[in-house]
């Protein structure tokens, strides 16, 4: 058995995972606090990868990056970046795809906290980063937790986008769901089957994870 394709996928679902944080939390911060007329637009968009079939959003973005339209050549002439059948469009064709599952927790967690506290916050001086930083985070780690191991989880998963976008390269772009389908394809169903079995395993782990960690079950053992 090849475990390319497993590390890669676990080393495309950390990626997209840390990226996805960093990028999400801002976003998520403004969507709780915003009141503008827009706002549902705007959440709209960023839920749109869940309804949408993955081959559909990735067909665009095959398009949309492609050296042959401006987007892609633009990208390619001003940054040297292909994103093409290359790992780096898997991060972010990634992004894209799994951005509801970032968003959605971390909004709904910082949408939970009581006014009341961010007011005590500014009314002491803080910055917003620091409001962000000691107030907000800290009571809002199981969502944090939530949005991290289903944006870590549902990355692992993935086929249609990374399909359309990386192709099926062994040792590049071929990640364990690829191979589990390449592998149907040959015939080869015992390898087709141990590339599932660790797929669930992996994919129930993460899952447990978060249902230990909200449930307090955690707590028992640091007590």
């Amino acid at each position: 058995m090849n475990w390319f394709p497993i590390i890669l996928t676990l080393r495309l679902a950390l990626i997209t995972t840390l990226v996805l944080f960093i990028v999400a939390l801002p976003l998520a911060y403004w969507l709780s606090e915003t009141r503008i007329k827009a706002k549902p637009v705007v959440e709209a968009l960023v839920s749109m990868p869940l309804v949408l079939p993955p081959t559909v959003l990735g067909f665009y973005l095959l398009v949309a990056f492609s050296p042959q339209n401006t987007f892609g050549s633009w990208l390619d002439d001003v940054f040297g970046l292909k994103l093409v059948f290359t790992f780096s469009g898997l991060v972010v064709a990634s992004c894209i795809y799994s951005l509801p599952f970032m968003v959605q927790p971390l909004q709904s967690g910082l949408s939970s906290i009581s006014p009341s506290m961010k007011e005590a916050a500014v009314i002491l001086g803080k910055s917003r980063w620091t409001i962000l930083r000691r107030v907000l985070l800290p009571n809002i780690k199981p969502a944090v937790l939530s949005a991290c191991i289903l944006t870590f989880a549902h990355t692992m998963g993935e086929f249609g986008v990374v399909l359309m976008i990386g192709g099926n390269i062994p040792e590049r772009t071929k990640v364990a769901s690829i191979a589990v389908y390449d592998e149907v394809e040959s015939l080869n169903y015992a390898a087709a089957n141990h590339y599932s079995i660790i797929l669930v395993l992996l994919s129930f782990v993460t899952l447990l994870c978060v249902y230990l960690y909200n449930g307090g079950y955690f707590k028992q053992f640091t007590k």
